[in-house]
């Protein structure tokens, strides 16, 4: 299962599950319950969560139940650099199934205004 980011936040791509050994329940739940998880984390200077913000970028969920998060910065120069991606993959164990977790910072390509949901816009006042 895969879940990546489009226009704004993240979106799942269902074609990626053709061959997976969990059931599309099973992915389904833990997909929603990452997204969960990844909003309760939030840039200390933005008061919008992370995932609403755009900073993941893609996740992927294997069959052993390990999930890969490439995830971005507002600035490659952002005071939390060293804590952010710690703070995600802390979040995204709390999930129930998730065997493992690997986080990857990435500027590539850089994070910009156009990322955020309109959730955020909104919170953010950019509406």
């Amino acid at each position: 299962m895969s879940l990546t980011e489009t226009s704004g936040a993240a979106s799942t791509s269902e074609a990626a599950n053709t061959d997976s050994k969990i059931p599309q329940d099973e992915l389904d739940r833990l997909t929603d319950e990452l997204i969960v998880a990844f909003k309760t984390v939030f840039d200390p200077e933005i008061p919008v969560d992370i995932y609403e913000l755009g900073l993941i970028y893609k996740v992927d969920i294997d069959d052993d139940r390990k999930v890969d998060i490439d995830m971005t910065l507002t600035a490659p120069g952002c005071p939390v650099a060293g804590d952010m991606p710690g703070w995600v993959e802390n979040a995204a164990r709390t999930v129930e199934g998730v065997e493992d977790v690997e986080v990857r910072l990435t500027f590539d390509p850089p994070w910009d205004p156009s990322r955020m949901s309109d959730e955020a816009r909104l919170a953010l006042n950019m509406l």
